[in-house]
């Protein structure tokens, strides 16, 4: 049997025979108007709009396979026989592993999901089509199409049947019969349709404004003839989804009540079917008949069934799956073209995932099966790295609007509204503290400001968060006063607004002096790892002090190029931030000294700011901030570089709850010692954001990536796994280490920091390490076999290699950007445009070429590259350039600006200025 995928045009269709033989498998159908759709090889999966506006049956990972409340069509023979057109029967289950299963085909493309089941014996085949319209509301479509493969004549009676849900998630295991209750259900023409009359769930009991519903057209326009528009009527007693009476029996069903206003006593109070039964239909030989099967919510059912209509002409389902189709291929705007297409195809998916990450948010696919669908703080952030790349004309309002969730201590609203910009208070009193959350707006900020050159961005004033939450979640304010909003005042009662430079600086600042007993920043409630999460009182994170020096260093840098561009000298700060820049740097040495100015800071701006402002020089602030930089980087090189009697050499990341170093060689409590070795104990976030950050040397990358390559590396889950084997559930750390090794956070290939540590290897021009990291997580992503996914990139891979939680990652977002701004080297040098390729020599096809077209400064770019004797990185040098044909760099040509441009070498700068064509073609030649 073929378990592999393969690619069958340049837009990423990929096909997959037998995909029902697999496990966990699902797809996201979805549109920006907020329907949130999943569909399995099987039809199963679920539909909805937010946590409470349920279509389908809520489905986590093991329903796909325990739930047979599927989207099902089932064909009833004159001659008694029954079959289903999606699988879904007790007798096709049956024959799944006899070796004489129907031969299935899954082809799917960017929201939209084909099935193509053939069953040769009786002689028929149908192929069903699922998308949501773009732009259609809340509906998804399904176009079924019955085919004669025999050489006879037959009669079928086609049924449509699926289940409405019809009401929030949590009535799941809260109140699901009782919910039921509230179901008030029509028969229409045309389908089923169930409106509730309260919503009974989280926010208490409300009218309900929610119509649900499943229509059917033949495609002739043609409507249903029979309804069975309650489960227990289409079951009947003893019945299942696998057989049910309806079908099994030719029970008789319901005719519609169009005139009717009420609803009949029969069908309330019942969990909703909707399924209903077409005219028996004669099938020739060789002939086809499409049906359309609508599934839907919206605000009444007027609008539903209005909405529905349409989709019920000839041929309109099929024009709008066109329209579907070009609408989602023009979204994905980035193409990659080397010497392998799977890879490029591959990318294609990945390039995808940030999108769908906007659209389903954290939630919403049966392995995020967690929280209610909003965004925390990190996604806020990364999704605008693949956003900046794709569309960045939206990223400016994005940016100003998530500054206003910082607090004055540093910290942030963790609660984010389903408004962009909108952030809430914590009224449980609930408070956690994330002490890498103040990493992440500088890293996107500064790539917005270089890709686009607006340095005005860090003068945006902006309001800072307020809340009863104060001194990092340690204290709480009784000042605070709910009815006066959600902002820091002055002592005059005005609302207090502030630079993005001085957001950046708050988060910054008091991080730096927020510091543990080993003087390395606290990790309070966890990092970027939520599963650390057990070390709040004395655990560190040597990682993120990196990560937060590297920032210093960039924010620095960012000073020097805004004085320069802007010739402005000065910048204005509160008063109070003066106080964690002070003059004295002995401070810095002193752990004890350090955190008692920041409690003062604390106690000066827990309340409310004075509100007034003081300049000081830029330079003087650059200086001081590269200071600090340095202080930090020095610091960790003394204190945790670690090795192995083996020679083997690392930083260590962490302190755990006990104040103790957690890597290195380690026993565990009443571990039996074998061969006189201490297991090795090693993280790889430690060595990404030491390397990132510019901590670790170039020697020492070199020894990190010797260790990593001996410690971490595992070729057959997928490349280089989060952590080593630590050989003990260590509660002074976090919940990470009770999941099983080589799961989730604890030992897996988490796909998220292998990518981000590929991107740390690029940026310090180890070409080749970083290759091998993309190299590995995209063979195991295409090694259907083992991985068990669609194209694109999971969290992570666990101990048998499977790929899980994919799609909604953050993984997506930085392998783009690895993939654009350091393999490709396409990126932003403040407005300008860079370029600065590391490809390797097997990333270039058979002629030596590679290309990449994308978006940059409002233009759309091809960049070529012409590497015709494809020599290796580090042996060709940019030789020439041009631009829409017109020799820019190189011997006797056109020659950019020379103050703007390395005239030859790794990289060129090319004035946005110069890209003046709708499509701009820069050809590149190597040598």
């Amino acid at each position: 049997m073929d378990m592999g995928i393969e690619f069958i045009d340049k837009q990423g269709t990929f096909c997959l025979k037998n995909a029902e033989r697999s496990s966990y498998l699902y797809f996201p159908l979805a549109n920006e108007q907020g329907m949130k759709s999943c569909v399995t090889p099987l039809l199963g999966g679920d539909a909805k709009g937010d946590q409470n506006s349920f279509l389908l049956q809520p489905v986590s990972s093991e329903e796909l396979h325990n739930n047979r409340s599927t989207r099902n069509f089932w064909c009833r023979f004159s001659d008694g026989r029954v079959w289903s057109a999606t699988g879904v029967s007790a007798a096709q289950e049956a024959e799944r592993f006899s070796g004489q299963e129907e031969k299935t085909e899954l082809l799917a493309g960017m929201m939209w999901h084909k099935i193509t089941r053939t069953a040769e014996k009786l002689g028929i085949r149908s192929e069903v089509m699922s998308y949501v319209p773009y732009d259609a509301g809340k509906l998804e479509v399904m176009m079924v199409t019955l085919e004669n493969i025999g050489t006879e004549e037959y009669a079928i009676t086609p049924i449509a049947a699926v289940p409405l849900y019809a009401r929030s998630a949590d009535n799941i295991r809260d109140h699901r019969h009782v919910t039921s209750l509230l179901h008030r259900i029509r028969v229409r023409e045309e389908g089923v349709f169930v409106t509730p009359t309260l919503t009974f769930d989280e926010r208490g009991h409300q009218e309900n404004k929610m119509t649900y519903g499943a229509a059917g057209y033949a495609q002739d326009g043609s409507m249903p003839q029979q309804f069975y528009p309650t489960v227990e009527m289409f079951l009947g007693e003893g019945g299942t989804y696998l057989a049910p009476e309806a079908v099994y029996r030719q029970t008789e069903g319901r005719k519609p009540q169009e005139e009717a206003a009420g609803y009949p006593d029969e069908l309330c109070g019942c969990e909703a079917m909707g399924a209903f039964a077409f005219d028996r239909c004669t099938l020739g030989a060789g002939e086809k008949r499409t049906y359309v099967v609508l599934l839907g919510m919206a605000s009444s059912e007027e609008e539903l069934r209005n909405e529905m209509k349409e989709y019920g002409l000839p041929g309109r389902a099929q024009a709008k799956l066109e329209d579907t189709r070009r609408y989602w291929r023009k979204q994905n705007n980035v193409l990659y073209t080397t010497g392998n297409d799977s890879f490029d195809q591959w990318m294609y998916w990945v390039d995808f995932q940030p999108m769908l990450r906007r659209i389903y948010g954290c939630s919403f696919l049966p392995h995020h099966d967690y929280g209610k669908g909003g965004k925390g703080w990190r996604d806020l952030w990364q999704d605008c790295l693949a956003l900046l790349v794709m569309n960045p004309e939206t990223v400016r309002p994005m940016l100003v609007d998530n500054f206003a969730g910082v607090r004055y201590d540093g910290s942030n609203a963790t609660i984010i509204g389903e408004k962009q910009g909108e952030f809430i208070a914590d009224r449980n009193h609930i408070t956690r503290v994330w002490m890498d959350h103040g990493v992440w707006p500088f890293l996107t900020t500064e790539l917005y400001i270089r890709q686009t050159g607006d340095l005005s961005l860090l003068r945006e004033q902006v309001p800072f968060f307020k809340d009863a939450q104060s001194f990092r979640g340690e204290r709480y304010d009784e000042n605070w006063e709910q009815n006066r909003g959600n902002w820091l005042l002055t002592k005059h009662g005005d609302r207090y607004e502030a630079s993005i430079l001085e957001h950046l600086l708050v988060q910054h600042l008091t991080s730096f002096y927020d510091v543990g007993e080993h003087g390395q920043i606290r990790l309070r409630g966890a990092d970027w790892n939520d599963a650390i999460d057990m070390a709040k009182e004395r655990g560190e994170s040597v990682a993120f002090t990196a990560a937060y020096a590297g920032n210093f260093t960039g924010l620095a840098e960012l000073l020097a190029v805004y004085q320069r561009k802007t010739g402005q000298t000065e910048c204005a700060l509160s008063e109070e931030l003066f106080m964690l820049l002070p003059d004295d740097t002995a401070v810095y040495e002193d752990a004890e000294k350090k955190r008692a100015l920041l409690y003062r800071f604390f106690e000066a701006t827990a309340c409310c700011v004075s509100g007034v402002k003081k300049n000081i020089p830029i330079e003087r602030l650059e200086q001081k901030l590269r200071a600090m930089a340095e202080w930090m980087k020095r610091h960790i090189r003394e204190q945790e570089w670690i090795g192995t009697p083996e020679g083997m050499h690392w930083y260590n990341g962490y302190y755990d709850n006990h104040g103790r170093r957690v890597e290195g060689m380690k026993w565990t409590q009443g571990q039996r010692k074998t061969q006189g070795k201490a297991p090795v104990r090693m993280m790889l976030t430690s060595q990404v954001f030491t390397i990132m950050s510019g901590t670790a040397t170039d020697a020492q990358v070199r020894e990190i990536v010797r260790a990593a390559d001996r410690y971490l590396y595992d070729e057959k889950t997928g490349g280089y796994r989060l952590n080593t084997n630590f050989h003990e559930v260590k509660l002074d750390m976090g919940r990470m280490f009770g999941f099983a090794y080589g799961h989730k956070e604890n030992g897996a290939v988490f796909c998220h920091m292998a990518v981000m540590y590929a991107n740390a290897l690029y940026q310090r021009g180890f070409v080749q390490e970083g290759y091998r990291v993309i190299r590995s997580l995209f063979g195991q992503c295409m090694n259907f076999s083992v991985s068990r996914i669609y194209p694109g990139i999971p969290e992570y891979f666990n101990a048998k290699g499977r790929g899980m939680y994919h799609y909604l990652t953050g993984a997506a977002s930085w392998l783009m950007l690895t993939v654009l701004s350091e393999i490709f080297g396409v990126k932003g040098a403040y407005g300008d445009l860079m370029i600065a390729p590391k490809l390797v020599a097997e990333q270039f096809d058979a002629a030596g070429c590679a290309r990449v077209n994308c978006g940059f400064a409002g233009k759309n770019i091809e960049v070529r590259y012409c590497n015709s004797k494809r020599k290796e990185y580090g042996a060709y040098e940019i030789r020439e350039a041009l631009i829409n044909g017109v020799k820019t760099v190189g011997a006797d040509c056109e020659t950019v600006d020379a103050a703007q441009t390395d005239s030859l070498g790794k990289s060129i700068i090319i004035p946005k200025e110069r890209l003046t064509e709708t499509v701009n073609v820069i050809e590149v030649c190597l040598g």
